[in-house]
């Protein structure tokens, strides 16, 4: 499979700030990016919540509620349909939502050591693809979602409400995002519906497909094209390295900043791809990329299943107790390095230590999720107290190769290492 080097933006969550939009597109100074407001919350919620639930689907073991393509496709061969890209969309867009990240950044100042704080919001889009007993569950991109101290959903009748990160793969650039039903009005549940899912191994080069996503913050809005190419690979450079995502939909449909995470749906209605990234180099023009669906599909069920977590108190923070940096993709393919944290140094007496983590491993994963950096890392252990007992994936080596184990570490209290 033959790589390109292309400068690539994923999906392009945008700032929800005119001048942010302009340091990312050189837009007009003048223009204000707006999301939907948040919305009194009133209402139980409750008793509509078995509206979206098809009770046929239902995971027995993790109450969990997914739409498949037996749904829209009659069994006597009659295959739902639609007279065109309107009604696709009206039908669609109660399944996709936009969504705002806070978040607080750091840069470096001028001077050496010297380190700024600022208030960073976001936007980019969802898609809702189940429910459990408790929550209704949103896949977007993992890049949507990270670093976040707050996010909040918007749904098709414009209204607001927070949300909680259930799980993320930033391998994959996938996540999940939860909203407590017993939160929603009504009304609102009324208004919305889980995705309908396609196959995205029967989708031809050539074949029509419809994007919709929260493009700019402004709210969703549709673009049409064809499916360009399939398997791509491209590689996307963020702050720490370059990322490779393998096996995507390449689409001219027009993929814009606020895009990310939003639907890519065939001439059925169906979900057959989760928008991440459009190539921006200058004089490329139609170039952007989806996650098929039947890839991300087995990774989202896993994430739904997961225990939503909230950012614990300072007082309570987790701590490990090991300094490392980040395996880059080049290292990784010129010595068969696996890609992960390399564990630079381990401190003495420390949970890590204790766990048999020693310098030279490679972290690969933290509680069942996928880690490649310190600070995804570290991200991670906000949502985790003292005192808790979770499972590492790391890579040991051995006689010149990688073995990769689990190990079990008990996460000590941060306040007590300081």
């Amino acid at each position: 499979m033959k790589k390109k080097s292309l400068a690539l933006l994923l999906g392009a969550t945008v700032l929800c700030t005119a001048a942010g939009a302009a340091q990312l597109y050189s837009y007009a100074e003048d223009v204000k990016l707006q999301i939907a407001g948040a919305e009194e919350e009133t209402g139980d919620g409750t008793e509509a919540a078995g509206d979206l639930q098809d009770e046929e689907n239902v995971n027995a073991d993790a109450g969990i509620s997914m739409v498949s393509t037996a749904d829209l496709v009659d069994t006597s061969g009659d295959a739902f349909s639609y007279s065109g890209v309107a009604d696709i969309a009206e039908n669609a867009m109660p399944s996709i939502v936009a969504i705002t990240n806070k978040s607080v950044q750091e840069v470096r100042g001028y001077f050496r050591g010297q380190t700024f704080q600022y208030e960073n919001e976001s936007c980019g889009s969802g898609i809702i693809v189940g429910q459990n007993e408790d929550e209704l569950l949103i896949c977007t991109n993992n890049h949507v979602v990270e670093d976040a101290s707050e996010l909040t959903v918007s749904f098709a009748d414009e209204s607001s409400y927070e949300a909680q990160i259930k799980g993320t793969d930033p391998s994959n650039d996938l996540a999940v995002v939860a909203v407590k039903l017993e939160d929603i009005d009504k009304d609102t549940l009324d208004a919305i519906k889980i995705a309908q899912m396609g196959d995205s191994d029967e989708l031809r080069v050539g074949e029509q497909v419809v994007a919709i996503g929260n493009a700019l913050g402004y709210g969703q809005s549709v673009t049409t094209g064809i499916v360009s190419a399939k398997d791509r690979s491209i590689s996307v450079e963020d702050m720490y390295e370059a990322v490779t995502y393998e096996n995507l939909i390449q689409t001219d449909a027009a993929i814009n900043p606020g895009n990310s995470g939003g639907a890519l749906l065939n001439m059925r209605g169906e979900l057959i791809g989760i928008n991440s990234a459009k190539a921006s180099s200058s004089g490329v023009e139609g170039m952007g990329y989806a996650i098929p669906i039947t890839k991300a599909q087995p990774i989202l069920e896993t994430l739904m299943t997961r225990e939503t977590r909230s950012k614990v108190d300072e007082s309570e923070a987790a701590y490990v107790g090991i300094s490392g940096e980040s395996v880059s993709s080049e290292v990784t393919q010129l010595y068969n390095v696996p890609a992960g944290i390399y564990v630079s140094q381990v401190a003495e007496n420390s949970p890590a230590e204790e766990a048999g983590l020693q310098q030279g491993d490679i972290i690969t994963g933290f509680d069942g999720v996928t880690v490649t950096s310190m600070e995804g890392l570290r991200d991670r252990l906000e949502y985790y107290k003292g005192g808790e007992t979770v499972e590492m994936t790391i890579q040991t080596a051995a006689n010149g190769a990688y073995k990769e184990k689990t190990i079990t570490i008990t996460l000590g209290l941060k306040a007590n290492y300081q």
